[in-house]
């Protein structure tokens, strides 16, 4: 088993992963990541949870202007920790600071739980190792997203159901719920860990009385964290949670998340057909299963990461992460079948990532075991040959991906250098969040919706420049194309790649 210098080596190790990713990724990179950091920055600048960019219009108050309330949709842990790293500047290189404990707490889940499974040192480590180069997720964790933050508070989640499970403790339920309580605030579909809790909690082995304690504790736990966003949320919109999450489970396309006006309702899903149902569900399932196979289980270690956890399946220690996990790939297949397939797994799925690291080392020394026997192998040269080659592949794999993606995020300012003359106004453009990182400029969304409908944005928002480019949403290609502009927009600018238009009703 682990000892506790093993522990400060695996930590020593994840802290010098950690400042060398960060030191090479220099901007927040994509979307989500941007959003979390401008509420972050704004928070410390003393402007409150606001933001002067618009992604999307789902959630917003119907009377909402710039700026508008932050984390209408997303939730806002990340940006709060993000914010305790601006202690020491109003930048991203300080943000990056109070991700990385986060990526070493993962480190060392893994390595605890590798010990658990495996029952070896030599298990813990290779599962810390694991957790450190974990292929896709490589560089997303070093940078201002909801992933490290998820990974840590999830997963503990869910270590403490399965231990509580194990125990019959009603504290490890309470720990459970203050744990779910922050996964929920670091994503939405962290909720969904509260009904594992409950399901847990009721299984068959310890007595009612006991199994209750837990979940009460376990809900107060929850509440305890939950209660100062709902009491947030009820002054804002009159209701403890928006609602604007939810009403993807009824979208057609990811296009409507940009509905304008923002409304996605069962009606229209039901009037899609089942045909078109079934196909976008079947499309999430053999997109998630992909995902599942090379993201999660890194590729190599997909087949023994799942043996393992069917030889172990009783585990009591196991219970909570298994339901979790076949929870979370049905929620994100057969309900949220498309933010699911763009990003949502992929998200959710980091508080799953150190288990199956443990679960990958064990079946991999399962399997390595099976085979010396039937083979006649030495397992001794076999386990060392074979985790030489795992290593290799693990830390090649995930040094292809970093250098990729730490590449596009590193030069994302570059397509902002036409929309930057403008800063001083507000615009509307496809990446609001990101052209706000690197103007500091106004900027609203452009819409799912027809060209009909912007002269109700632009006076809402007090936009005057559209900034298009190769990706404008379907109801505003003819735009793009210059085709029937109407005349309260004047054409400014084109590159081939950017075309520029200026409102205006004179």
């Amino acid at each position: 088993m682990p000892t506790r210098r093993d522990y400060m080596l695996i930590a020593l190790l994840a802290l010098v992963i950690s400042i060398v990713c960060s030191a090479l990724i220099q901007h927040p990179g994509y979307t989500d990541a941007y959003y979390y950091f401008n509420a972050a920055k704004r928070l410390v600048q003393g402007q409150g949870l606001t933001d002067i960019a618009v992604w999307t219009y789902v959630g917003l108050p119907m009377d909402a202007k710039l700026p508008v309330p932050s984390h209408l949709y997303w939730m806002p842990l990340t940006s709060f920790v993000a914010a305790l790293g601006m202690i020491f500047g109003p930048n991203f290189d300080a943000a990056q600071i109070a991700f990385a404990p986060f990526y070493i707490a993962l480190s060392l889940i893994a390595a605890w739980l590798g010990g658990k499974i495996g029952g070896t040192r030599r298990s813990a480590w290779l599962s810390a190792i694991v957790m450190l180069a974990c292929g896709y997720f490589m560089p997303f964790w070093f940078t201002s997203d909801a992933f490290a933050v998820y990974g840590v508070v999830g997963s503990l989640a869910l270590i403490g159901i399965g231990m509580g499970r194990k125990t019959g403790s009603p504290r490890w339920f309470a720990l459970a719920g203050v744990c779910i309580g922050l996964a929920h605030l670091s994503r939405n579909d962290g909720v969904l860990l509260l009904p594992i809790l409950v399901l847990v909690a009721l299984w068959p082995g310890h007595s009612l009385r006991s199994a209750l304690i837990g979940i009460a504790l376990g809900i107060a736990g929850y509440l305890l964290v939950m209660s100062p966003w709902f009491l947030r949320n009820l002054s804002l919109i009159g209701a403890p949670l928006p609602v604007g999450g939810f009403q993807m489970a009824w979208a057609r396309e990811y296009n409507e998340l940009f509905n304008y006006p923002p409304v996605i309702d069962i009606r229209g899903f039901i009037a899609w057909g089942l045909p078109n149902i079934f196909k976008s569900r079947l499309d999430a399932l053999i997109s998630n299963l992909q995902t599942l196979i090379a993201v999660e289980g890194t590729i190599i270690l997909t087949p023994f990461m799942l043996i393992a956890l069917w030889r172990r399946r009783l585990d009591p220690l196991l219970n909570g992460f298994w339901l979790y996990a076949l929870g979370l790939h049905l929620a994100m297949t057969l309900i949220f079948a498309l933010p699911g397939t763009r990003g949502g797994l992929f998200h959710s799925a980091a508080a799953l990532m150190p288990f199956w690291a443990a679960l990958g080392v064990a079946g991999f020394d399962d399997a390595l075991a099976w085979a010396a026997k039937r083979r006649r192998w030495s397992l001794r040269q076999a386990r060392g040959f074979f985790t030489v080659f795992l290593l290799l592949w693990l830390i090649g794999f995930s040094a292809v991906i970093f250098a990729g993606q730490m590449t596009r995020w590193n030069n994302a300012g570059a397509q902002f250098q036409v929309a930057r003359v403008y800063s001083g106004e507000t615009i509307m453009i496809n990446d609001p969040s990101a052209y706000s990182y690197f103007t500091g400029g106004r900027a609203v969304v452009i819409p799912n919706a027809p060209v009909d409908r912007l002269p109700d944005i632009f006076g809402r928002f007090d936009v005057s420049i559209l900034v298009l480019d190769e990706q404008v949403t379907t109801p505003l290609q003819s735009l793009w194309l210059r085709q029937n502009v109407p005349f309260y927009f004047k054409h400014e600018y084109y590159n081939g790649t950017t075309r520029v238009y200026r409102f205006r009703l004179d």
